[in-house]
């Protein structure tokens, strides 16, 4: 079973200022994009929301510039703030329900799912799509429930039309295996963020995606 229309996007860059190395965030975002990353969302949890709003606002003028869609993580009133492409959100965060009742010009609603069962939920039927959190578990994201493997990957896969957004560990060693198993994207930080050369990595990764689809 695959998503029930093509999702457009199969590289997503997730990214920070702290996981940047030291380097511009706008820089290594724009180096991405050069290198394929089909899609960006901005993550900044630990900062204000004026802070937030400041750097979404930067970081789109590259995006926009680049024909590249922003989504922003967990932040409504951010994302709809700066116009962002869409949103995505996590069990604790604001539900997609209510994301939609707020934002109905929202384009892409996207939802971490961390078991099985959250399949079946409201909130679920609700996103556009459906980031498998964590693949492998990482230290950029220590609150999650499920590490879901590859084999998580298939078994989602048999149970949901929806576009899946693999991430967690992911890399060019492990993205071909990712979506053979189903996986209709993969979203990345430090394979990219803290590469020497993002957009080299983010090349590398894209050539890897492509040869798998």
């Amino acid at each position: 079973m695959k998503a029930s229309r093509p999702f457009p996007y199969h590289l997503y860059l997730v990214i920070s200022e702290a996981d940047c190395r030291g380097r511009d965030p706008l820089w290594v975002a724009e180096e991405a994009i050069l290198g394929g990353v089909d899609i960006i969302q901005l993550r900044e949890k630990h900062v204000a929301t004026d802070v937030f709003l400041d750097k979404a606002a930067q970081l789109k003028q590259v995006t926009d510039r680049h024909r590249v869609p922003l989504i922003i993580n967990d932040s409504l009133t951010v994302a709809m703030a700066v116009g962002a492409f869409g949103i995505h959100v996590g069990q604790q965060d604001t539900p997609p329900s209510e994301v939609r009742r707020v934002w109905p010009d929202c384009q892409l609603l996207g939802y971490s799912i961390e078991q099985q069962e959250q399949l079946q939920s409201r909130e679920t039927a609700a996103a556009d799509c459906l980031g498998v959190s964590p693949i492998f578990s990482t230290a950029t994201k220590t609150d999650t429930v499920t590490e879901w493997g590859i084999a998580g990957i298939r078994q989602l896969r048999g149970l949901t039309d929806k576009p899946l957004i693999a991430i967690g560990r992911m890399n060019a060693g492990n993205a071909r295996e990712a979506i053979r198993a189903g996986a209709d994207c993969i979203a990345v930080v430090s394979a990219i963020c803290a590469a020497d050369s993002p957009r080299k990595a983010a090349n590398e990764l894209k050539n890897v995606i492509n040869n798998a689809l």
